[in-house]
């Protein structure tokens, strides 16, 4: 008998998204001709503060996309979020990619470019201004977004961590 009840909770399951960031073709050359097969980077999230992001590799793109989804969908982090913006700025390198990342004030948007902004969004931030210096790899460019997303704190939490008031954090 299925459940149709309309106040049912949803599962986390349901409410992440999934952004195509990159797909790579890669030819092996054999003797009896040419393979191809591919590599899709993949980042998700539910747009309130989680994400993650993942590689899937296959001789058919979809497969190849489906792939990367499942293994984002099992390295989900959670990011602290701060009025449509990040708590602060943060600069953070990751192989050859090197990221900054900067809040914004309310109405500015997601100025960033390809995989850093695909990042981004799937987190769910509003108004951030970011710059991809460095390579451009798509890989490490997500990894180092990501990495930059994770080292954020709260204020809350250096609050509690400094044993002062909430108001002191802001104020100095």
């Amino acid at each position: 008998m299925a459940n149709n009840n309309p106040n049912k909770v949803r599962s986390s399951e349901d409410e992440i998204k999934d952004r195509l960031v990159a797909i790579n073709r890669v030819t092996k050359v054999t003797k009896g001709g040419r393979h191809f097969s591919f590599a899709a980077i993949v980042v998700v999230g539910n747009e309130d503060g989680l994400v993650g992001h993942g590689l899937g590799k296959a001789n058919e793109v979809p497969e190849a996309i489906i792939k990367a989804i499942d293994e984002g969908k099992k390295n989900l982090v959670k990011i602290p979020l701060l009025n449509g913006t990040i708590p602060h700025e943060q600069e953070v390198k990751y192989g050859g990619a090197q990221v900054f990342i900067k809040p914004a004030s309310s109405g500015t948007g997601v100025i960033a470019g390809g995989a850093m902004r695909a990042v981004l969004e799937s987190v769910g931030v509003k108004n951030v201004l970011a710059k991809s210096k460095g390579s451009s790899n798509p890989h490490n460019v997500v990894k180092a977004t990501i990495l930059a997303l994770t080292e954020l704190r709260d204020p809350i939490t250096i609050a509690q961590a400094r044993g002062i008031k909430l108001d002191r954090v802001f104020n100095g």
